[in-house]
């Protein structure tokens, strides 16, 4: 980004989509339990702020045989309409039935991931996404790698190509756009 350049903000609710990326068992398991603890509560947050605003949240899972399903923390705050996409390939993008799960809203061109593992099926979907014409912004402080430079990586990477890197607090305050907002309270009540 030039010095120039304003970074893109999202545009309010109506216009976004959240997309939880393998936020599974075994694969958080692999992960700093400390750097865990705050990306599932990141993602949480982010699951409660879209419910307020009914936004979509869509899910995803990675071969769940191996990795598990859904953490059970982030899986009792998702929407009960939710049913993660099982997927082998690394972008969702690939994933059968995946792109149904956007398209059924066609208005939401902007998709904010979070998720795991940063450096492989983050980068990728993100990529995939922005190929589809998606605005694409991930929020740092919800995504994870086994190993942090894995994620630094991914995140310069991303940034590199036009992703737009953001943090948790910035979504939610964005998706809202102005502290009079009907739903405001509910939403600032999750980041006190």
């Amino acid at each position: 980004m030039s010095i120039h350049q304003a970074p893109m903000p999202l545009s309010q609710s109506q216009f976004s989509q959240l997309l939880i990326i393998d936020a599974q068992e075994r694969l958080a398991a692999a992960m700093d339990q400390q750097l865990r603890a705050e990306v599932e509560g990141n993602i949480n947050r982010l699951i409660k702020a879209a419910k307020i605003l009914d936004i979509p949240v869509i899910a995803t899972e990675h071969n769940p045989n191996g990795l598990g399903k859904t953490i059970a923390g982030i899986r009792e705050h998702l929407p009960e309409t939710v049913v993660a996409t099982e997927k082998t390939c690394f972008s969702c993008c690939t994933a059968s039935g995946f792109e149904r799960n956007l398209t059924s809203a066609p208005e939401r061109k902007q998709v904010v991931l979070v998720g795991m593992e940063a450096h492989i099926c983050i980068v990728q979907t993100a990529s995939g996404l922005q190929r589809w014409g998606y605005q694409v912004f991930v929020a740092a402080d919800a995504i994870c790698s086994r190993h942090t430079h894995h994620r630094d990586n991914a995140l310069e990477r991303m940034r590199n190509c036009g992703i737009h890197v953001t943090n948790t607090e910035s979504v939610a305050f964005e998706w809202l756009g102005d502290s009079n907002h009907e739903r405001f309270r509910p939403v600032w009540q999750l980041f006190k």
